[in-house]
């Protein structure tokens, strides 16, 4: 008997007219489509006139279903994997039967297609040639401590995924733990009312005193900018003589001659002025 297969296969986020023909193909042809919320992928499959088995599968019965879906394949199914909208795998319980299929070295494909990571991103006007995406933000008060901790000093853009009942709470959460950066609110993103508001998070707080949430967001944050950079390194300095300056570089084991340069470059004044304060120490 032949063995199965397992595709991940992407929906549309937000507009039906995203979804590839490929995907088409795939959810047409499989013995059974297992989705994280049936009722969902039910209009979506109506649609498109798809006829086909649908089971759950989410993250409070992924272990029990995984398995289901694994003896299923090895029996010679072909099963489509499917999130409410956008890719399976990506912030979702798709990545936990991707481990199962790799523990039982079972044949599975990932199809490209709709992400709202990517699609925010690009909307954002911020940084695309590196970026951190986190998905939710904890609850947890210690877990997010530890977010902070992570991404504080990261000069990547961070990309947050956010329910409308928490955008307020969110939004207010970023701007104590990493300052009024600049950040893109992407809401309903390829839907009917798609909005996209760049600002600072002060702005984006404000704005949200008059407007009720509504829909699902991404959260696009600048990452730790070179004037952030250079105000927290002046304020390491700025209280010290030029004396104290010059040693504090020198404890960390550079030469005095390499430590002149650096203070010079702080400071903005030449290697020689500073080289006088050197002399005696």
């Amino acid at each position: 008997m032949s063995v199965g297969k397992l595709y991940m296969v992407p929906t549309p986020i937000g507009n039906l007219k995203d979804i590839t023909l490929r995907a088409l193909e795939v959810l047409k042809n499989v013995d059974l489509i297992a989705a994280e919320d049936t009722r969902q992928t039910l209009k979506l499959l109506n649609h498109f006139e798809i006829k086909k088995t649908l089971i759950s599968y989410h993250q409070h019965n992924e272990k029990i279903k995984g398995e289901e879906i694994v003896q299923r394949l090895k029996k010679g199914e072909n099963i489509a994997l499917v999130s409410d909208a956008g890719s399976p795998g990506i912030s979702d319980p798709g990545s936990v039967i991707v481990k199962m299929c790799i523990e039982e070295t079972l044949d599975f494909e990932v199809l490209p297609g709709a992400t709202a990571v990517t699609t925010a991103l690009v909307y954002s006007g911020l940084d695309t040639s590196a970026f951190i995406f986190k998905g939710f933000i904890p609850r947890d008060k210690k877990e997010k401590a530890k977010l902070v901790k992570e991404l504080k000093d990261r000069k990547e853009t961070l990309i947050f995924y956010e329910a409308p009942h928490r955008i307020k709470e969110t939004l207010n959460f970023l701007l104590q733990s990493f300052g009024d950066r600049k950040v893109s609110v992407c809401r309903e993103l390829t839907k009917l009312h798609e909005e996209i508001l760049r600002m600072n998070l002060s702005e984006a707080i404000q704005h949200y005193q008059n407007h009720s949430p509504r829909g699902e967001y991404v959260l696009v944050l600048q990452g730790k900018s070179q004037e952030e950079i250079d105000k927290e390194e002046e304020a390491l300095w700025q209280d010290l003589t030029i004396e104290e300056h010059i040693k504090k570089y020198m404890e960390t084991g550079l030469s005095k001659k390499e430590a002149v340069k650096i203070v010079a470059k702080d400071r903005g004044v030449s290697k020689s002025e500073i080289y006088l304060y050197s002399i005696n120490l």
